[in-house]
């Protein structure tokens, strides 16, 4: 069996203004702790005998995973476009839209439909390369919504649309 696995497809390039500033916080303050870590680093190095210390094995992980997610960012930032402009018809869903749903039940959603790098700041945020995000993107006030979920088809109906 082979460890091969097809490439991900790419990533939408679109992300709101605060999201893009939190990357931004994120890249700075990942780069102060990277120097914490090497200090510690260093210090257990200095110790001895690497192969049965366990705060050089742990310190050399932590380093890879920020050295990864710095990577990450030193790569994703450049290309991103911030969409900041709101919409001139604001009863049809665009990027960045809060999106109220009801259910078959009666049970509202809501959810906030931003770029793949910042849905997961808070629950209600989903990624504009999601199923129900693509489903919703370009729809219209009190237009019902077909998505096809993991546990079957589920139909919604669009009760409210904000920028705010």
């Amino acid at each position: 069996m082979s460890r091969y696995r097809p490439p991900a497809a790419p990533k939408s390039p679109y992300i709101t203004a605060e999201g893009f500033e939190r990357l931004q916080a994120e890249e700075k303050t990942i780069w102060k702790r990277r120097r914490h870590v090497v200090k510690i680093l260093s210090a257990a190095a200095a110790e001895g005998d690497r192969s049965e210390n366990a705060e050089y094995i742990y310190r050399k992980k932590e380093l890879r995973g920020i050295d990864r997610r710095i990577r990450y960012l030193q790569h994703r930032l450049p290309v991103l476009i911030v969409a900041g402009a709101r919409p001139d018809f604001k009863q049809q869903v665009f990027f960045g839209a809060w999106v109220t749903l009801e259910d078959e039940t009666g049970a509202e959603h809501r959810y906030r439909i931003v770029g793949p790098d910042e849905f997961d700041q808070h629950s209600d945020y989903i990624s504009m390369d999601s199923p129900m995000a693509k489903a919703l993107l370009k729809r219209h006030l009190d237009d019902e919504v077909n998505v096809r979920t993991p546990d079957g088809a589920r139909s919604y109906i669009i009760t409210q649309i904000s920028y705010d």
